[in-house]
């Protein structure tokens, strides 16, 4: 009889795990269901992690949810949170070689070269050089500043209104995404997350703004 009653709820959960997968699955855009892959993984600390892969490869994005963190999350936040993963997952798929790249790749070279004909000052300037250069290409691959988040944060409500959200649903899922993950995870809030709540709250008072 005990046996019986857990594999009902071990099947009820697979079917709601199931059921929400499939919700997520639709929500996203064309292009993330084809090249997003959602994975279960409960001994994450985190409601939702992913992985970069380099934009060459064609094997499809990770992105990992600990569904019983995600569980508490409601169905704007949940929805706000996974469409914002996957669109920096796009957008990485999308960077191209820039100046920058080819710049950084002339510079180890160069370091190589000098570095097999002995030469310090050479070796010196090649590698701060390329120090500098990869700096600068960090900060926007993947994001690392307040405004390529925000910039995504933007682009992540747009879709959500295509999908049949409001504006102003939109971004208070997004701005609760973020708070309530912090909480889930047990973490205070970062510079980044604090810019971005501060952004998205300023765009959720011009939209119900009286006209």
């Amino acid at each position: 009889m005990i046996q019986s009653m857990l594999n009902v709820i071990v099947h009820f959960s697979i079917m709601q795990l199931d059921t929400e997968i499939n919700h997520l699955l639709d929500l996203m855009p064309a292009s993330g269901r084809m090249y997003t892959k959602i994975i279960s993984r409960t001994s994450q600390p985190k409601v939702i992690d992913y992985s970069f892969v380099r934009p060459w490869e064609k094997s499809a994005r990770p992105v990992y949810i600990n569904f019983e963190l995600w569980q508490e999350l409601s169905r704007s936040e949940r929805d706000l949170l996974l469409l914002g993963v996957v669109s920096k997952l796009l957008k990485n798929r999308q960077f191209k070689p820039s100046l920058k790249m080819v710049i950084i790749a002339g510079g180890l070279l160069a370091l190589v070269i000098e570095a097999t004909q002995g030469n310090a000052f050479g070796m010196i300037a090649s590698g701060a050089l390329v120090t500098f250069v990869a700096r600068r290409v960090w900060r926007r691959y993947p994001s690392s500043d307040p405004a390529q988040e925000i910039e995504t944060d933007e682009e992540t409500v747009a879709t959500a209104i295509r999908r049949g959200y409001t504006g102003s649903l939109a971004l208070r899922g997004l701005v609760g995404a973020i708070e309530k993950t912090a909480q889930l995870e047990e973490r205070s809030l970062n510079f980044i997350e604090q810019s971005r709540i501060r952004h998205l709250t300023k765009l959720l008072r011009k939209q119900e703004a009286p006209i």
